[in-house]
Parts: C-alpha cells; structure tokens; sequence
C-alpha cells in the first residue's frame, strides 16, 4: 500500500486545554511523515481548533477528520464519553448544534455536556465511537451493569445506525483489560464494528513525564501523588506498526479506522464573508439607496459654509462605487447605526483611528471624525478596488460605556446572531516555570529566583529557551542541580500550550443567522454572551464578519474630564477644539506630556522638545516616527523643520506630497501617492504597491520596479532618476506607517493636551481617577502635580469621593485609590454621608455603614491613609480599634432589626465604648503604613527623618540635579522598584527611587549590582554615590557605590542628645532605651531641675543611630527634642 494502514481516530490537541498536548502543525507533519491517509482531532468537549486542523491537515496531504469526544449524560452520575466525527456537511452542523448547546446550555459549574436525549435529531452525518471504558458501555461494564450498558446501546444504536463503533482500547490499563471481552461480545451480538483507537494525549512518548506535570497542574495536584489523573507512555501518537502489532488479535479492528476515514468527506474550509442585514431597513429601499443617500445627506452637513464642496462630492461619489461594488454597503451602515447610537446616548467615540479613517463616506456617515481631504488620507488604503478584501472599522468607545454599545447590537440583531471571540492564554516562559514547581513541590524560594532570571516584557515576550540562552545563572542552575534540570526540561515541552479560555477584548461577530449554525460557540463564565469557538484568526476565515470595539481609556479621561468641568460650569465641545490652540502646542513643545495619550514616554517628551512641535500635522508626524525603523529618520526631519539641513525632494511631482514632512517619507499614503504621480499609478495598484514592499517579495518587488520605472520614463524621467527615486520609497515603505491611523491617535492627543493646557486641575483628576488601581502611576501624577503647584489633599472620609475630584484649586484623594478597600464600598460610604451629611465620630461612622459592606482590612487601611484624620488623627488609635468598631456596627444593626429601646425609651441600648488608648505611630511606622495603603508616600517622605544628616552626608536632592551636566554627586532615596535586563557582561538594574522632591531612576551595572543586590529591594532607603550625565534634556545617574542609608548616617552621628520635659514617662522612656541599646552612638538625657537649668546624664553602653530610634524616641510622651551629637 502507498499509505499507512492505520489512521489514528482519537488525538488530543493542545485546544483539549491542560489536558492535550499535541500541537496541530505537529500533529500534521507527523502524520504527513508516516504517511497516514488521515487523521481525527477528538479535543474534550470542545471544536476550539477544528478550521485549524482542516486547513493544516490539508496543507500536508494529509485528510482531516473533524470530531469531538462529548460528555454525554445517560444516568444522572457523572457524563460519559462519546466521541463524534463528522462524515458530511449536515453531521458538521449537528456537532456545532450539540457542542454550542453543551457549553450554552449545560449545567453552570460543571463540564460542557449534553443529555443523551440532547442528540436526538442532531446526530445524522456523524459517526460515533463507543468511547472505550469511559464511555457510557464501558463504564456500566466496568461496573458490573451489563444490563444497563446493553439499554445504552440500543439507543446508540438508534441515534447512529449503521454509524455506531465499539471502541476497544489497549493502553496497558486494568480496567481495559476487564471490559475488552465483554465490549467484543456485545459488538458481535449487536452486529456492530469494532474500531481500536489509542487516545493519543502527546505526539511521542518522550513527552509523558512533561504531560504528566501538565495534569498536575491542571488539577492542583502534585507528581509525587499516589492518587491523582494520569495517563500512561501508551497515550501517544502511536506507528501504524505499533497499532497493528498491539491488536494483531483484532485486524478488523484495525482495519475499520480506514473505513471510518473512507466515509468521513469533510472538512472545515474557509467561507467568503457572510454579512448580515441591516434591521428596519424601509420597505423598498435597498441597502444601496440607503447608503448613497445617507453619505448624501452627511457630506451637505459637514461641509455647510465651505466653499471647497466639489472635491468631496467627486471623492465620495468614487468611494460609493466601489463599496457598492464590492457589496459593503451593510457592512457601513451597520457600523454606522451602532455609532450613531452611541452618540445620541453620550457615549464617547474616538475621531477614527487604522485605515477607515481615509474614507469619505465614513466620514460623512459620521462614522469617523478625520476629514480625509483635510489630512490627505487615501480611501484606498482602506478599501482597495483592485484588491477585493473586508473593511475593518476599529472603533474607540469611552471604556466605561463601551458594553453599553455592545449590548445595543445584541438587541438590534439578535442575541443569538451577536458574539465575542474567543482566545487563548498560554503557558508563558515564568508561568510554566512557576506551576511545574509548584507540581515538582520545589521551595517556592528557589522557583522564584529562577522565574526572576526570566526577563518580564509582555511587549515582547522572552521564551524559556530564550531566557536560558542568555543568562548564565539559570545555565548553573540547571547544570548543578537535577532537580532545576528537569524543571527547566519539564517547562521547555510545555511552555506554548494553551491553559485556558477567555475572551478577546475587542472582537465582536454579527451573523446573518443565528451563530450556531456557523460556528461552534462557548461560554465564558464571566460574561452572559456566547463567544465563537473559533479565534481572531479563524473565525473570519469561517466567514464571520468582525466588528472591533475597542475601549479607549483616554476617551473616558477625556469625557471625566469635561463632566468635571461642567460641575464648575464650565461648558466644552471636545469634538470641535481648535487645533491652533497655542496653549496647547506650548505645553507639547516643551515636553510637559505627563497624561497626554501616545506622549508620556521620556523618548516622546525628548521628541516633542526637540521637534517644537507647533502645528496638528507636526504630532501627526511625530506619532509616525516615533517608533523602531521610522526613528532614523527624527534627526533629518527635525533638522528640515529648523532650516538646519535641505529637505530633499525627489521630483517636482514628488514635491507636494513631502512638504508638510520636509521631504521625509514617513506614511504609508505617502508611498502610494508618489506611485501615482510620478510613476502613472492608480491608487488601487499603489496600494498593491505598498504591500509588496512591506512583505520585500523578491518576484514581486522586480515586476513592480520595471512597472515603476517604466511609468516614470513615459513621464519624462530618466532611468537612474527613476531607479533612485524606487530605491528610496522601497527603503521608507518598509516601515512607513499608515496616516489614517496616526492622524486618529494625534488628534485624541491634541484633545488631552489641550485639556492639560486649559484645565489642568480636572484634567489630571480624570487622569488619576481612570488609573486609581495603579499606585506607580498615580506616583507619576502625584509628582506632576508638584510640578504643576497643584495642591494633592489626602483621602478623607468626609471629603472625598469614590474617585479623584476638584476641590476649588486642588484635587482630593480618591477613596476608592486606597489599597484594598473596593470601589463598591467607597460607593456606599460616600452614597451615606451625601444622604444623611458628614460622620460625627468614629462610632457615628460604625452606625450608618453596614459592615457586612466593610471589613476590618478596609477599614485599617483607609485609617492608615489618613482618610480618618479629621475624625481622630491618631492613626493608630483608629488601627487598633477597628475590631471594635466592627463589633459596634454589628450590634447597631442588630439593634435596629429588634428595635430594642431602654426603659425610658431614650434610644438604642448600645452605647459608645471608650476607645483603646495608643499612642500615635512614630513618623517612620506612620509613613510606611502610608504607604501601604496608598502605595507611595503623601503627606511626608521618610527621607524627611534624616534631617540635617543629608547634608552632613553631603547628599543632594534629585530635583537640584536639574541643571547640571555631569560630575559625581551622592543621591538618597527610598526604593520603589526595579527592572532588571541581561547583557553579555551579566545582570543589570534600572532602579527607581523616590525622594523629598521626585522619582528617578539609577542604573546599576554588573559589577556593582551583583555586589548590592540584597539592598535594592523596595522599601530600602540608600545613599547613591552616581556619575552623573545630561543626555536628551535628561539627567541620566549612574551607580558608583551603593550603600544603606542608615549604615552611612550612623557614622555621620555620633549619638542623640534627648531634651525631657519634667513630665516623661520615665517607663516608656525605658523601654525605648533598652530597645535601642547595642548600637554604635552615645545616648545622653538632658533633664530639667527646679531653677531652669538642666543636667546631662550620659548613659552607659551604645544604642542605635538610625531615623527610626530617633522617631521612636521622639514618640516618648514628655520628650522635648532629640538632637544629633
């Protein structure tokens, strides 16, 4: 025979999550290799990776059997197995029907499954296999219900006649031993075929000990359990001559995996797009007329007043050919409809961003705000006549509100016709590497070593292989300990294989029919709408038309913003801003781009300082630029734009096109543009153009030079001119970026800084609201609000609100930015103080809050951030109480439910108990508790206990660096955080830090980081000696000598001088000195007498020269002043 006589009918792909591992383009070349016929991908409940495995399959010769082994219930009991494949058409929409239904409609909390019933109906065109000792025969079987098993085949037998298998397995397994007799005799009773598969979990049995992790970890349970899921080496993707020498017993068995193969015809192939309806369309008018009339009626709205209208009706009247043409014109005005809804309800929308922003009658729909004439956007680079493919809207929704559209679609279509898409989380090089020794049962410590070696760049993810290539401690590791070995080993196999299921955050389908009867469909527990089993990749390759709607934080900041504005009565179009707004530019020329959308990079602010960015098209281009390739081209542009350097212009023709960029080609419509006038062109073949270039498809590029060439020759130019000018759009095209998509990002950020320029105040409590979860940007913002004299109050538990508001000329911390307290509970404090006015005390505070709402850790934290100063500013004392507040509350609300009263019927019987006595936390505790709440420090820094030490140190404060240019200073500060970075001379850190007046950052290299590794931890305080650069307007620091701050500041002191007043408390005094004591200082007590004078007591022994003994002395009631010695 030319092929293989086996073909393997129950294969576990890496889409059975956590459970497969075999890898789809593996599985096919595998197949390809042993020349196996065909192949069926069975993956547990699911059809995640059936287009996949079509296309794959058919891309190697190799036939693709599509299935599934579906949990079905029979019993009540757990489900059973049963595997169906699909031999037609009409046994490929069954199994979507049955798989969309386990997952739809099967019991919350429990497998995707379906009731026996449930097929019913379903099961034409499929053929089903007994499912072996886990299927409903086998199982009732094993347990001795031969009964029982009987009854089940014969409604198998029913469902699936003449298309029902007995399958019989041989992994080495007891219980397949024990039901192989009586599954046989039942075939031969019955009549039915026996088909032997291997349920095949990994591709060769090399991967057995790394699937075995795998399960483990699917399963929370460790390798080293006795009791636990496993499979056996057998469970792989077994020779055609394994097989046949495992059931040399059974031939026929063997042999009917052939037949099956035979009579399965089908596969999952690509779909041209199936675009739905638009709903309520009037009774005889088509989706054309409406289309043409609607852009119509737009273009005479947008363009009232303007003398220029001929250019635009000739541009839209083309555009509305083509898309008419090309049989668009639903899909615009379904965009259309849903933006236009979103409007009318105040929901935000971004102004357009990627191609469709080049499109006149997108623009004229409103569905885009960018006037393409204005900012030369080229509708082909959206919709190319010549290149017939599926437009793609990205539209931006305020990130509040977004769901509020999507829901508006579900209704308009139908919820069955609306669906989200599916995606997949991988097992990344520091996640795998945690869950294997987690399962190893490895120390924690050491695994997270190894996991910090790995770099951490979600942008550009490192792989495990990657990462040990690069860094010589995991290859130590690994060579020195078995047990990092195979940890490493274990990781390799796994990392890439997919763990679980979620949702894409943008994607949406609309359907012409209801989805289940194109596609597969899931549920994410976490959202009420169903999601396409297929992902971003394939589910349009099935035919479905994507929608994407993004949510745009910025929109939200934005939209904040202006409702915060309008609160204090002032009223702001942001849709019809001025974009000469001089404010604006000077803010942005000046690189003050804290906040503003696509410039808070130091990279951009250098760019924007550099450029003087002083017009809309000088950001456009910056946002072009600013990225890897384009860069190189910053100082000639620049350069032009100053006059410093002659812009080249490549023809005359060329000209017009360049200005606005000083000769520098930095847009993809740039290129198209130049192929149109200067080498004869149409924009459609510009465009084909353009993407030949972006792919340096050798054949292609050689056809289009001589085109090129050959077109600008007929214009009067000469060859080497034309060669030359092909040359030079080659080079910019390779990474030309796309203008439509650049105008879009540059005039939301033209809309942020004007805001920053004109409103700054509710421009940055938006800013901070809309990242309230994150403490190392609110940092940035509280540090920018510094900068800008703007007044930060702290959180207060009658002041504040749930998120960051304006209080007359500051902004008042958020309660909901506080650490662990939950926006929801915030709500119900700030909706109870604004109903029944501000909270008299602590005990009027536990009485109106419900504390089923709030809990002790709530309630500590918002006392450590200072929100209950103005109701007990001992922070402490508020700590220790929270018990008892709790205790309080509870016994209100019981109060209130009995409605209890006294004899005299005053009031509740509870009355407030006295508050537990604690003094105040030293200043040190009480910053650092601060700064656990709230994740930096607010009202103080605890650089400020250092006091004149600083000096004596001779350290200098980071903002007093502004100015100079180089030398050698020494810097303090607290450590806030690091990123580490590999280089060929080993590890190395950024470190950010933080004193009195800012954040910044010292780069420690090698050298000194290896040594000083154990002190960089956040919450550190250092002393920095650092050489010191200026370098693009910024101060770049160096580490010479990295030290403890409180090492260095005990030499600098030699001791404290502690002033009494004649009422200490000589016991707290005590147990203060005895807690200090085996220091390095004197300790000397200054102590009042009657006539006024004092006497100085030296103290034997040493104690501790540190902030926090100089704190804690300080803390002692009846303590004056400490001095240094």
């Amino acid at each position: 025979m030319l092929h293989a006589e086996f073909v393997h009918l129950r294969v576990h792909t890496a889409y059975s999550l956590s459970e497969g591992a075999v890898r789809i383009d593996a599985l096919a070349k595998r197949c390809a290799e042993q020349s196996m016929p065909a192949v069926a991908i069975t993956d547990t409940g699911n059809l995640f990776g059936a287009l996949e495995f079509s296309l794959a399959c058919a891309a190697e010769g190799v036939q693709p059997i599509v299935g599934c082994q579906l949990a079905i219930s029979t019993d009540g009991t757990e489900p059973d197995q049963l595997v169906l494949l699909v031999q037609s058409d009409a046994g490929w929409h069954n199994l979507i029907k049955l798989v969309s239904k386990a997952f739809l409609e099967g019991p919350e909390g429990e497998p995707a499954q379906v009731a026996l019933t449930d097929l019913e109906g379903h099961s034409d065109g499929l053929i089903a296999l007994g499912g072996g000792v886990r299927g409903p025969i086998g199982r009732k079987l094993a347990e001795d219900r031969k009964a029982d098993a009987e009854a089940v085949l014969e409604q198998l037998k029913l469902l699936f006649p003449e298309r029902l298998y007995i399958e019989v397995q041989r992994h080495g397994l007891s219980v397949e031993d024990r039901v192989e007799g009586p599954l046989i005799d039942l075939a031969y009773v019955h009549d039915l075929p026996l088909v032997a598969t291997n349920e095949a979990f990994f591709v060769d049995a090399t991967m057995h000990e790394a699937h075995d992790a795998l399960l483990c970890i699917a399963n929370g349970t460790y390798v080293s359990q006795d009791d636990r899921a496993r499979v056996t080496p057998s469970h792989h993707l077994a020779t055609a001559e394994e097989m046949r020498t495992l059931f040399a017993d059974l031939p026929e068995a063997i042999d009917n995996t052939l037949v099956i193969a035979q009579r399965c015809a089908f596969m999952v192939g690509r779909h041209d797009p199936m675009l739905p309806s638009l709903p309520e369309l009037a009774e005889g008018t088509s989706e054309e007329e409406k289309l043409r009339a609607d852009a119509r009626v737009g273009l005479a709205e947008r363009l009232k007043g303007r003398d220029d209208a001929d250019a635009y009706r000739e541009r839209l009247a083309f555009e509305l050919d083509v898309i008419v043409d090309m049989g668009f014109a639903g899909y615009f005005l379904i965009v259309a409809e849903f933006i236009h809804w979103a409007k009318e309800h105040g929901i935000p929308v971004g102004p357009g961003r990627g191609s469709g922003a080049g499109s006149a009658v997108a623009w004229a729909l409103k569905i885009t705000d960018l006037d393409p004439l204005r900012f030369g956007l080229l509708f082909e680079r959206f919709l190319n006549p010549e290149r017939v493919s599926m437009p793609d809207f990205d539209i931006d929704f305020c990130q509040d509100r977004r769901d509020e559209v999507i829901r508006h679609v579900q209704e308009e279509y139908g919820r069955d016709r609306v669906a989200q898409i599916i995606t997949f989380g991988k097992l990344q090089a520091r996640a795998v590497l945690r869950d294997v020794g987690r399962v190893l049962q490895m120390p924690y410590g050491q695994v997270d070593r190894l996991c910090k070696l790995v770099p951490n760049n979600p942008a550009s993810p490192v792989t495990l292989q990657e990462a040990i290539d690069d860094e010589p401690r995991l290859q130590e590791a690994r060579d020195e300990d078995p047990q990092v070995t195979r940890l490493l080993r274990t990781s390799l196999q796994l990392e890439g294989l997919y763990r679980h299921a979620s949702t894409h955050a943008a994607g949406l389908v609309i359907g012409d029919r209801p989805l289940d009867e194109l596609v597969p469909l899931y549920r994410d527990p976490r959202s009420d709408m169903p999601v396409t089993q297929f992902n971003m990749k394939y589910v349009e390759q099935a035919g479905l038309v994507k929608f994407d709607f993004l949510g745009l934080k910025t929109l939200t900041v934005i939209e904040r913003a202006r409702q915060l504005l309008e609160l204090g009565g002032i009223a702001v179009d942001i849709d019809d801003l001025p974009l000469d707004d001089a404010k604006t530019f000077g803010l942005m020329s000046r690189g003050e781009t804290v906040g503003i959308f696509q410039f808070e990079s130091s990279g951009m602010r250098n760019l924007l300082r550099e450029a003087g960015a002083d017009n809309i098209e000088d950001i456009i281009a910056l946002v072009a630029l600013f990225r890897p390739g384009p860069m190189e081209n910053i100082p000639k542009y620049i350069g032009c734009k100053h006059g410093n350097e002659e812009p080249e212009f490549l023809h005359e023709t060329i000209t017009p096109i360049t200005k606005d960029t000083y000769g520098v080609i930095i847009y993809q419509e740039q290129v198209m543009q130049i192929a149109q006038v200067f080498a004869g062109y149409s924009l459609g073949q510009a465009d084909l153009l353009r993407r030949a270039m972006g792919k340096k498809i050798k054949a292609e590029m050689a056809a289009h030079r001589q085109t090129f060439t050959a077109g600008a020759m007929m214009r009067g130019v000469d060859k080497a001119r034309a060669d030359y000018v092909f040359s030079l759009v080659d080079k910019f095209a390779g990474y030309g970026f796309n203008k439509a998509h650049s105008a879009g990002y540059a005039i939301v950020a033209y809309q942020t800084a004007w805001l920053k320029a004109n409103h700054p105040i509710a421009f940055m409590a938006a800013s901070m609201s809309l990242d309230r979860g994150n403490t190392d940007k609110l940092n940035i913002f509280r540090q920018e609000l510094v900068r800008l004299k703007i007044p930060l109050h702290r959180p207060d538990i009658n002041r504040s609100d749930v998120d960051f508001v304006v209080e007359g000329e500051a902004i008042r911390y958020a309660l909901a930015a506080i650490k662990n307290v939950g926006a929801a509970a915030m709500a119900e404090i700030v909706e109870e103080r604004q109903a029944n006015g501000p909270f008299q005390d602590l005990f009027d505070f536990a009485d109106r809050i419900d504390s089923r709402s709030l809990n002790k850790r709530q309630l500590e934290n918002l006392a450590k951030a200072g929100a209950f100063d103005s109701l007990d500013p001992n922070r402490a004392q508020v700590v220790t109480a929270a018990d008892l507040l709790l205790r309080y509350s509870n016994l209100m609300r019981e109060e209130q439910a009995s409605n209890q009263e006294s004899l005299f019927g005053d009031g509740p019987v509870v009355s407030n108990p006295p508050l537990p006595v604690v003094a105040e936390w030293p200043m040190v505790e009480r910053l650092q508790n601060e700064f656990e709440a709230l994740g930096f420090y607010l009202s103080a820094h605890p650089l400020d206990a250092y006091a004149g030490n600083l000096e004596r140190l001779g350290i200098s404060s980071f903002a007093s660096l502004a100015e100079a240019t180089s030398g050698n200073v020494a810097v303090a500060g607290v450590v806030l955080g690091k990123q580490e970075r590999n280089s060929r001379r080993g590890r190395f850190a950024f470190v950010q830090m933080s004193d009195q007046s800012g954040l910044f950052e010292v780069a420690i290299f090698s050298d000194r980081y290896a040594e000083a590794r154990e002190l960089i931890e956040p919450g550190q305080m250092l002393r920095i000696e650092v050489g010191l650069r200026r370098e693009d307007e910024q101060t770049r620091l160096t580490a010479r000598k990295v030290e403890a701050l409180d090492d260095r500041a005990a030499l600098a002191c030699a001791g404290y001088k502690v002033f009494l007043a004649s009422d200490v408390t000589l016991t707290a005094l005590k147990g203060v000195v005895e807690r200090e004591r085996d220091g390095t200082g004197k300790l000397s007590l200054m102590v009042p007498v009657d006539d006024g004078d004092e006497i100085k007591i030296d103290l034997e022994g040493r104690y501790a020269v540190s902030p926090a003994a100089r704190a804690a002395l300080k803390a002692v009631p009846g303590v004056v002043d400490v001095h240094d010695l």
